[in-house]
């Protein structure tokens, strides 16, 4: 796996087993705010529930299948990011990513999704990229629209959260594209 410093404070590494009490305690402290967007919030409610979580993405990157990445900010862990199950066939990848409570709004999450469009369109050389987010969550939307995505579509109730089912905006970017904009 790698580790990729975005600036002198802001480092993606893999997550692996010692990860889980500070992801998990992260995971907590932004638990309201979170389980407004994420189906997985509510089911989470011990750190073996984060362990096995961390074990299932450790074990997806051996098999070449996924890439997920904490977000440390000055060592302390902000969010993660990851790779969701790359279509080799088809060479499409979707990204998916969360912040914690205290580190929204201070452009981490666009450079994070920045270094991994980098690392899946020219490392690996992927066609494209998607990025899905309830129609809602406007802080989400902002970064597929700040680096550049185009809104393909609107996909009707695509996932059920506590609040009910809620509508995906469905945004891609593919190769060629990331080539010229970057």
């Amino acid at each position: 796996m790698f580790t990729y410093a975005l600036d002198e404070r802001i480092v993606l590494r893999p997550l692996s087993h010692e990860h889980a009490q500070p992801l998990f305690e992260l995971t907590e402290l932004s638990r309201d705010r979170l389980r407004q967007w994420l189906p997985w919030v509510d089911s989470t409610t011990e750190m073996s529930h984060t362990a096995e979580y961390i074990r299932g993405v450790m074990n997806q990157y051996a098999s070449n299948g996924a890439v997920t990445a904490g977000i440390w900010v000055d060592d302390e862990l902000a969010g993660v990011i990851g790779l969701h199950a790359i279509d080799w066939n088809h060479r499409s990848v979707s990204i998916g990513y969360w912040l914690g409570r205290g580190y929204e709004g201070q452009g981490l999450m666009t450079s994070a999704c920045r270094a991994f469009i980098d690392y899946a369109l020219l490392d690996l050389d992927l066609h494209r990229v998607e990025i899905r987010c309830a129609t809602g969550n406007r802080r989400s939307r902002g970064i597929p629209e700040r680096l550049g995505f185009v809104l393909e579509g609107v996909i009707r109730e695509a996932e059920k959260l506590p609040q009910g089912y809620v509508n995906h905006a469905v945004y891609g970017m593919l190769q060629h594209e990331w080539k010229r904009i970057r």
